[in-house]
């Protein structure tokens, strides 16, 4: 859940007052009106904002170059506002102001939402009152130029980490919902990225692939299949929101694989994921240099857990 919002006396503090819906419709009907200042994501601002706001987004780096250019004058009152009153862009946005020497800044906490629902005008894209966002369904492929797995392999005091490509994959939704899909690795593409241009990075390579560890000429594509994801409760955007629960064959093996993932739709209406997690390799008949499996190693133990870092996107 995200913090709450600080108290009218916190804000007071620092040179910023909040306001209501009621409050700013006085405003701006006064011989002094503010400039509104909205501070959301441009592509939200193009949807709906309130009539003759300006947007700059708090969230990039030019957000203070393009306020000089939009609100030269300090002593212009200006009245800040995002999404809701619990998402804090606009507390971003005032503390900025205030530190940038604004001399008169106005938060309308409850944003937009609250704006809305007190019955206050608002401008809408003609796409936006005409058109709702199409939801995924069916089978989407991957984009498999833009979906990748990172690797990272560990001993006590070293690592090593590098790429694998996929070879094709899908994902299957319902109404929008993740309900199945399929991913197949290409093992022939195993790559080490910290080894780069050294003269071990094939050593390496052919380490990882012969009967040490993944015997690719054997087993050249390894599989996992979603069998379920369901909801992680309050998961929000950029934190871990759904539990994906499938089967991994690698070599000669077929094993459960759980995990939780970061997922959305991109801007573009693309469904996207990313996640990061660890597999122990002796579950699928990966043993070299197990301390589980074998005594006195010295310096060929390797440690179990492999970690990987999943981006998916698709087509």
């Amino acid at each position: 859940m995200l913090a709450p919002p600080p108290s009218n006396a916190e804000n007071a503090g620092m040179g910023v007052k909040t306001i209501d819906p009621a409050k700013l419709a006085e405003l701006l009907s006064s011989s002094r009106p503010p400039l509104l200042l909205d501070v959301r994501p441009d592509t939200v601002y193009a949807r709906e904002h309130l009539r003759g706001a300006k947007n700059n987004c708090v969230f990039e780096v030019a957000f203070l170059d393009r306020l000089k250019e939009i609100a030269p004058d300090l002593s212009q009152p200006v009245c800040i506002y995002g999404e809701c009153s619990d998402s804090q862009e606009s507390l971003m946005a005032a503390e900025k102001l205030a530190h940038a020497g604004y001399a008169e800044v106005f938060e309308l906490r409850c944003g937009i939402e609250d704006w809305i629902g007190a019955g206050q005008p608002v401008e809408r894209s003609a796409e936006e009152a005409t058109q709702a966002a199409p939801r995924l369904d069916g089978k989407v492929p991957i984009d498999l130029k833009e979906s990748r797995i990172r690797w990272i392999g560990r001993n006590l005091l070293n690592m090593h980490e590098g790429y694998l490509a996929l070879k094709s994959g899908h994902l299957e939704f319902t109404e929008g919902s993740l309900k199945g899909g399929e991913f197949v690795i290409d093992m022939h593409s195993i790559r080490s990225t910290d080894l780069e241009g050294n003269e071990l990075h094939d050593v390496l390579i052919r380490h990882l692939m012969d009967h040490d560890f993944f015997e690719v000429e054997t087993y050249p594509e390894a599989r996992f299949v979603i069998g379920s994801s369901v909801p992680v409760e309050n998961g929000e955007a950029g934190a871990p929101n759904l539990k994906i629960e499938g089967s991994l064959t690698l070599k000669d093996v077929t094993a459960p694989l759980v995990f939780t993932a970061i997922s959305g739709i991109t801007a573009d209406g693309k469904a996207a994921a990313q996640a990061s997690f660890a597999i122990d390799r002796t579950k699928w008949n990966v043993k070299y240099g197990s301390g589980r499996l074998f005594r006195n190693l010295g310096g060929h133990l390797v440690n179990d857990l492999i970690e990987l870092q999943l981006r998916i996107v698709t087509a």
